[in-house]
């Protein structure tokens, strides 16, 4: 039907039920998985390298720090703005969009999960799963070992506590911590 995702790619784009083991999306995420390894054995001061490396995996230029090691799925689906700070050990599942503002600070080992599979056990089973897009306002702080579950917005200059797991959208300027992530404060 016209106007409707043919390929696999596409209908993960579109955060409709798609296969993940179709070989165009194990290819892109072979040739990923390529890329952050070669980024993961850099070493500081080889800027340089690490940057063309990243415009490789995203395709475009970013001034984001990003310290390995540091995993996604694919690195096509990330936009990252100006200034962007990715500390030790970041994971990005990103089989949707993942939008990270300008200046955001990101703990050690923070998950940004935008990968969902079906509730009921036989629809699992059947291998399909889906995404959610997330996105991360300009100035928010996320904590060491948070994580973002599918579908998640963070406002601008929230802060998500260290070990936070965040399954609501966090208002800007709030700050959550806990699990589920609650609000503790709103700041002015």
């Amino acid at each position: 039907m016209p106007g409707h995702p043919a390929s696999e790619l596409e209908k993960m784009r579109a955060g409709l039920p798609y296969r993940p083991g179709d070989p165009d999306l194990v290819a892109m995420r072979k040739r990923a998985q390529r890329l952050m390894r070669d980024y993961n054995q850099t070493v500081y001061g080889e800027d340089e390298e690490r940057a063309a490396i990243m415009h490789a995996l995203f395709g475009y230029r970013t001034d984001a720090v990003i310290r390995p090691p540091f995993f996604v799925d694919y690195g096509t689906e990330i936009r990252l703005g100006r200034g962007v700070f990715l500390n030790y050990g970041c994971v990005i599942l990103d089989v949707a969009r993942v939008e990270i503002g300008d200046r955001v600070q990101i703990g050690p080992y923070v998950q940004i999960l935008t990968a969902d599979h079906p509730r009921d056990a036989r629809e699992r089973a059947g291998g399909a799963e889906s995404g959610r897009p997330i996105r991360i306002g300009a100035d928010a702080w996320i904590g060491g070992g948070a994580i973002l579950l599918p579908g998640v917005t963070i406002g601008e200059a929230a802060l998500v506590a260290a070990g936070a797991v965040v399954t609501r959208d966090v208002a800007a300027g709030t700050t959550v911590a806990g699990n589920p992530a609650r609000p503790l404060s709103e700041r002015p």
